[in-house]
């Protein structure tokens, strides 16, 4: 950062002056914000987290049963199975002090067609409806991890901007500003000085 432009005299004490009023505020305020987004990011973290865990879990069970129903009947089995199904993504969106990020995500994956092929055992009916499950679980998930990772950028930004006001802007305000009125008060007792001493000669002079 570079040095704080004054303007000379009590009118660059007076805008260095609002100048810090104005930093101080803005420091307190970023350090609430900071708060409040750490605490969200915490949350979201968990959120996360869990999201993550219910994917794998509900991956490992379609996987179960994939391998159950390959078991049976080969991997031919595989032919009585429908993935080309598309399924339709819906995200609810949110924002966090400013911050816009996803809310919730579901996923709708279609049934399978009435007149379709049906799966070669019961195993294989288990493991299709496992891997919808797991597909919902994979979009909370990323939904979850998105707004984990949106907001903890946020949290990396404010935390930046405070240390660069607490840090640095503010000390260099308040420097400049002791240094302002030293100048000042040098100012005023050379002023005094020299009122007292133009006093003096016209006494001498009278």
């Amino acid at each position: 950062m570079t040095e704080p432009r004054v303007p000379p005299g009590r009118a660059g004490r007076m805008r260095l002056r609002r100048s810090l009023d104005v930093a101080l505020r803005g420091a307190d305020l970023l350090d609430q914000k900071l708060r409040i987004l750490r605490s969200r990011h915490a949350e979201l973290l968990r959120t996360q987290e869990s999201a993550q865990e219910r994917w794998h879990r509900r991956l490992r069970e379609a996987e179960s049963w994939l391998l159950r129903g390959l078991l049976l009947d080969g991997e031919e089995a595989l032919d009585t199975l429908d993935f080309t199904r598309p399924a339709a993504l819906a995200v609810v969106w949110t924002s966090t002090m400013g911050v816009r990020h996803p809310q919730s995500a579901s996923c709708m994956t279609p049934e399978r067609a009435p007149g379709a092929l049906a799966p070669a055992n019961s195993a294989l009916v288990h493991a299709e409806a496992a891997y919808r499950e797991a597909v919902r679980a994979a979009a909370e998930y990323a939904a979850a991890r998105e707004a984990a990772r949106a907001v903890g950028a946020e949290v990396l930004s404010t935390r930046q901007r405070v240390r660069a006001l607490q840090r640095h802007w503010i000390p260099r305000l308040q420097t400049a500003l002791v240094r302002a009125d030293l100048t000042l008060e040098q100012g005023e007792h050379e002023d005094a000085v020299r009122r007292r001493w133009a006093a003096r000669t016209l006494d001498d002079w009278s």
